[in-house]
């Protein structure tokens, strides 16, 4: 025989509002080493009482709240929502830098490393790989990738991909007043300080980096640019 469902069936994953409501629950256990009563839960979260009830009911269905028998504050956590996976978008992998700009050709693209969509919603990105050790002190070390939002402009602080003359490097942009450097981030290396006749392009904005360890993503060609 069989078995017929009426109406939705039920969902067994958890959803936005139900993860909230967890998540509201957890913070409070931490804080105060107990769970909030229903009322209190529903003035944290904004909703009613009765709303507050139902989103508990449903985390009871779905194993991640348990209720503990004649207890005033009877909820436990007792098991963590998976982390979604971010939604993740292809960069090139761009392996050349010439005559003051990068070349987007098809043939000057030797691989692609997968980047979270967040990182390049904001603007066209690529990736390069680096090489030397002028940047560990960012946490960018020799052949690990940046990856690179293509802008024209940046700001005092940020750490850019720049064409000095012909000659592509990663290092970090002071402004200070008429003053211009490229900074490094290993002492052994000293500021380059730029003249005001100096041939100083931005190229982009590193909003990223992936270790060397992760090179698997991509076709390993030795090309790069020195920091």
């Amino acid at each position: 025989m069989t078995t017929k469902f009426r109406g939705r069936r039920p969902i067994q994953e958890i959803t936005e509002p139900q993860l909230q409501t967890l998540k509201e629950i957890q913070r409070f256990v931490d804080q105060r080493g107990f769970p909030p009563a229903i009322k209190e839960l529903a003035d944290i979260l904004g909703i009613s009482p009765a709303s507050a009830h139902g989103q508990v009911n449903q985390l009871v269905r779905k194993g991640y709240l348990r209720r503990e028998p004649r207890k005033a504050r009877g909820l436990a956590v007792i098991r963590e929502p998976e982390d979604k996976a971010p939604e993740m978008e292809p960069v090139p992998v761009v392996g050349q830098v010439s005559a003051g700009q990068l070349i987007f050709a098809e043939e000057n693209i030797i691989g692609e490393i997968m980047v979270e969509k967040k990182i390049t919603c904001s603007g066209r990105c690529f990736a390069l790989e680096v090489k030397g050790d002028s940047m560990v002190g960012a946490g960018i070390n020799d052949r690990d990738l940046v990856v690179v939002r293509q802008q024209p402009v940046a700001e005092s602080g940020d750490i850019v991909v720049v064409l000095l003359g012909d000659e592509g490097t990663v290092k970090r942009l002071y402004i200070r007043e008429e003053k211009i450097e490229l900074r490094s981030e290993n002492p052994k290396y000293h500021p380059i300080s730029i003249e005001p006749g100096d041939d100083l392009l931005v190229v982009g904005k590193v909003v990223a980096t992936v270790s060397r360890f992760r090179k698997e993503y991509f076709n390993k060609t030795d090309v790069g640019i020195e920091r």
